[in-house]
């Protein structure tokens, strides 16, 4: 996924508090999820098969 391919709406989590400064925002395509810090928007970007960012997800998970 090039960076032209990327979504133009990025969204952060509900959790991330009234002054959503301290998060990360995700953006998503048919074949792929991109992260990127919310304070840094123009900075570099993870991008995760779909596949791959469900397990990524699964290990960020509270026990």
């Amino acid at each position: 996924m090039s960076e032209f391919d990327l979504p133009s709406a990025w969204r952060k989590s509900s959790h991330s508090g009234a002054s959503g400064d301290n998060c990360v925002e995700i953006s998503g395509s048919p074949t792929a999820i991109a992260v990127r810090d919310s304070k840094d928007p123009e900075g570099p970007k993870l991008v995760f098969g779909r596949a791959a960012f469900s397990v990524f997800a699964r290990g960020l998970r509270v026990r």
